[in-house]
């Protein structure tokens, strides 16, 4: 396996396939992230012809981790050094990706990933091993993705300990958009907010610092992943700032935010028990294999095992 970008998910991938045995190496443009992978013992190097070159020698399966906007030039120099080689990603949003890879020419030997895993910090020093362990992630099954590809990514996610999610590209940005963007979006008006009210940082504590927690994340990755998906994003921002603005009237009007405060309540119920069935009668390659995958993952199902493969 080759990984093209060790900060946090990266660097984490790369630590997760190698505790799990599999011969793993790197590249990172930061001279200074490459010299602290190596000092911890890591196959790291920032020549990436050299890398992808013996990624495409040794028929590594590769995992773009980097920001979507760098996307397009490392596409360009695997187009040109390893073009046969199997691919994946690690970012937050899957339809312009899945747009990238095509315009690059690489689609057909590309299955989009997304691990729903991080923290607030940044960079090689900030990975781990165990990041992954319990955590969704998603694994594309959209029209025309080879079962072949698919069962490689798909066991890469299992060694490194997540739950697999199969999704299309376009329901995982509508999806991410809800529960991963717009909390970003959140976290940081929640900060601005407060700091603009004296006495406020004195008194912060529990609700405070969870709501804000990944407005610590670096600006940089924070405008990537929204911006990125910015069709998604905005309906459900526009459907966030409805709802606000309704709790706004009502507490105006009748001195109550029930309405909001009730649904909210209702809808976290909802998610505290919603179901993770285990798929395991889906045969990849079958007829529909994709559609049935996806409709599972749909209703909640997960993947904690390799699949059956039809060879065909």
């Amino acid at each position: 396996m080759c990984v093209l970008g060790l900060g946090l998910i990266g660097g984490s991938v790369l630590r997760a396939a190698v505790a799990a045995g599999r011969p793993a190496f790197g590249y990172n443009r930061s001279i200074r992230g490459v010299a602290e992978a190596r000092a911890d013992g890591f196959d790291a190097d920032t020549e990436l012809p050299d890398v992808l070159a013996r990624a495409a020698d040794s028929d590594a399966l590769i995992v773009l981790a980097v920001p979507v906007p760098a996307l397009p030039l490392m596409l360009d120099h695997i187009a040109r050094y390893a073009p046969g080689c199997a691919l994946t990603d690690v970012t937050s949003v899957k339809g312009e990706v899945l747009d990238l890879v095509t315009a690059a020419g690489l689609r057909s030997r590309f299955v989009g990933g997304h691990p729903m895993a991080g923290t607030a910090h940044s960079g090689w020093s900030a990975g781990d091993a165990r990041l992954f362990a319990g955590a969704p992630w998603v694994i594309s099954v959209d029209d025309g993705v080879d079962q072949r590809v698919w069962i490689r990514v798909l066991t890469l996610a299992l060694q490194c300990g997540a739950v697999v999610v199969p999704a299309r590209s376009d329901e995982h940005d509508a999806a991410a958009a809800a529960i991963s963007q717009l909390p970003h979006l959140l976290a940081e008006a929640l900060a601005v907010t407060a700091a603009d009210v004296p006495l406020a940082f004195a008194l912060a504590a529990g609700s405070f610092r969870d709501g804000t927690r990944v407005a610590g994340t670096a600006p940089d990755l924070v405008r990537a992943m929204c911006e990125a998906n910015a069709e998604q994003l905005l309906p459900t921002l526009d459907e966030l700032l409805d709802r606000l603005t309704a709790a706004r009237g009502a507490l105006v009007r009748h001195g109550s935010v029930a309405d909001l405060v009730e649904e909210g309540h209702a809808a976290r119920t909802r998610y505290d028990s919603f179901p993770r069935h285990e798929i395991v009668t889906i045969v990849v390659g079958e007829e529909d294999w994709r559609d049935e995958l996806a409709a599972a993952g749909r209703a909640g199902g997960v993947i904690r095992s390799v699949l059956p493969v039809r060879d065909r």
